[in-house]
């Protein structure tokens, strides 16, 4: 899906009031998302509900970005897999993440990328502006050289043995097997990924971002945003740490082609490195949505920035982003609230897609569970404070007892009952009843409604998306208190009539706080009580639907999934495959402690 249709109604910040931009980390676009990946963007945002939702407060409009980071040698080297060009590559994976997100129910004001006109000219501007102020500077370093192909290596154009488990195959950044970060010269027996040739060493000149000049100016802004946009505590602690130890300058050209080119004589041959110009893809994908794109980027007194990560990403956006907008000297919108996921991992092992393991975005919909159940096992597991696990059973078990035993157990059972012969769909008169007791479970119901307010002001998705399941269990024990049942209809009309109507007033609040969360649930709520979405209250009156209004026909929010289901999805998945990874893993770690050679090194 190209961004020119993924482009909205344009909204612009209003002056006096709270404005609000939102961005979630740009994934690399060289692979197909799984759902760690979607954990991130999955905010309940791009909805017309959110904006009466997660940020109630607002009373300008405000609009959530999303592109593809395509720049890079994992661009380049994806390409090389796929025999084909990196602008071919990005487009086919920009289109295939842009209907994983349709899929799933995710609309953005604008789905941009950063191989864009725009991206290059404002990335160009940071750039010379840092160069201009004293914040860049040359510097001579050593890097591996192809001579069969007569070019420098990038880190991910080398593989080669791992220095730490011997892995044969490690890639001259990260090895996949032990995970251990890399420099290519570290690695054993390197070679050229492209030819397989034996590299040598070579003397190359790169610029370097001096962060060590601006961290005083970084550690300030760190401090105050921090504190004052109520960072998440995994953000603000690996923050600290990388300020503690010390900032050093950092490369941010290299020898290669596909990316940014550096505007400076001599440096044809080389272009930006992603990992300075990925973070500017937020502005210039604002460009791209709007020519005023400076009213959000430049207007730090009226615009707070929310920006949604994982935690492999904070330093990008804590640290050398707001680093780089501090050294240009112009006045910038930074990070506001940094909200920071950790991992989600797959039966207890890594997605990997290459070994056919984990549920990726373009496979999920192969399983028949709805878009909304996933949205929501997803975001009631999301890994807010450490991380969380993705497992079939657990999923099983959020959509038949958490969602249908509750939910839609509840909305079911008040719709079907003004089916029946006792209401033929009509609401009825449930103002001339009462009891104390109502009262009282009313205020129940506004105590929990203050505290999802609450949670979700202060970006706990998690614990608001409990919330409204437990406002629907409230709902469920109240229908059980009172008895609603043919028997409470025939002997005390007036009080069944009050039950009857007070719960279809519930369920239509249950479709306003739910909607974030689960837009086609919502949807459907609201379509069986024939009314339109109601905006999240402040206080709520159980009055949104009057005496005499004609409800819809009573339909099923969501159907059960068999147990076995779950292990007939292992094996589609690759949950073999997890635990042969365990087992290797564990092999390797004992050899290691005993000071022997690793099976994966004896049989190299």
């Amino acid at each position: 899906m190209a961004e020119e249709a993924q482009k909205r109604r344009e909204v612009l910040p209003e002056s006096g009031k709270r404005n609000v931009l939102i961005t979630s980390a740009l994934p690399y676009v060289n692979n197909v998302p799984h759902l760690g990946n979607l954990i991130g963007i999955l905010l309940g945002y791009g909805q017309q509900d959110i904006k009466s939702g997660l940020f109630k407060s607002v009373i300008a409009d405000l609009p959530y970005l999303k592109g593809t980071d395509e720049y890079g040698t994992t661009s380049e080297a994806k390409a090389l897999v796929e025999n084909c060009t990196p602008q071919q590559l990005c487009d086919k994976y920009h289109a295939i993440h842009a209907a994983v997100y349709d899929w799933v129910n995710i609309s953005f004001d604008i789905f941009g990328r950063t191989t864009t006109k725009l991206q290059t000219e404002v990335t160009q501007d940071i750039f010379l502006k840092l160069h201009r102020n004293g914040f860049l500077q040359e510097r001579t370093t050593t890097q591996l050289y192809c001579q069969e192909h007569h070019s420098f290596l990038a880190d991910r154009f080398v593989e080669g043995q791992c220095p730490f488990c011997d892995y044969p195959d490690a890639h001259g950044d990260q090895c996949d097997l032990c995970g251990q970060l890399l420099d290519p010269l570290d690695l054993k027996r390197p070679r050229c990924r492209i030819d397989g040739a034996t590299p040598i060493t070579k003397d190359t000149t790169h610029i370097f971002l001096e962060l060590d000049k601006l961290q005083p100016e970084i550690d300030t802004f760190f401090q105050e945003s921090s504190a004052r946009g109520a960072w998440s505590a995994n953000g603000k602690e690996i923050t600290s740490a990388w300020l503690k130890e010390g900032l050093n300058p950092r490369s941010i050209t290299r020898d290669m082609k596909w990316g940014t080119a550096v505007p400076l004589p001599g440096y044809e041959d080389k272009v930006i490195y992603s990992w300075f110009d990925a973070c500017i893809g937020y502005p210039s994908i604002t460009a791209n949505y709007t020519d005023q794109w400076q009213q959000w980027w430049r207007n730090p007194d009226d615009v707070q920035l929310y920006q949604f990560i994982g935690k492999d990403n904070v330093a990008y956006h804590s640290v050398m982003f707001p680093g780089s907008q501090i050294g240009t000297g112009d006045v910038w919108t930074k990070v506001h609230h940094l909200s920071t996921t950790e991992y989600l991992t797959y039966e207890g092992g890594k997605f990997s897609k290459s070994r056919g393991i984990g549920v990726f975005g373009d496979s999920a919909a192969k399983t028949g569970v709805p878009s909304d159940v996933w949205r929501y096992y997803l975001l009631s597991h999301r890994p807010e404070t450490s991380d969380s696990e993705f497992n079939w059973d657990s999923l099983i078990s959020s959509n038949n007892n958490s969602l249908l035993k509750n939910l839609g157990n509840f909305v079911s059972r008040v719709v079907k009952f003004v089916n029946s012969k006792h209401y033929n769909n009509i609401v009825p008169d449930y103002k001339i009843y009462s009891e104390v007791s109502f009262e009282s479970w009313e205020e129940k119901v506004n105590d929990l409604l203050k505290l999802y307010v609450e949670q979700l002001d202060a970006v706990k998705l998690r614990a608001a998306l409990a919330t409204v399941l437990h406002i629907s269990q409230e709902g469920n024990a109240f229908l059980q208190s009172n008895g609603l049942g043919n028997k409470l209809a025939e002997t005390e009309p007036a009080k069944c009539a009050a039950v009857i109507g007070i719960a279809v007033n519930l369920i239509h609040l249950l479709a306003s706080l739910i909607a974030p969360y689960m837009p086609d649930t919502a949807k459907s709520m609201n379509a069986q009580l024939r009314a339109e979405p109601l905006a999240i209250l402040d206080r709520w009156s159980a009055n949104s639907i009057a005496p005499g209004h004609e409800v819809g026909k009573a339909a099923y929010l969501f159907s059960p999934i068999k147990p076995e289901k779950g292990r007939e999805w292992r094996e589609m998945f690759g949950s073999n495959e997890v635990e042969k990874l365990k087992r290797e893993d564990a092999t390797r770690k004992a050899s290691k402690k005993a000071g022997k050679p690793s099976q994966k090194k004896s049989n190299s």
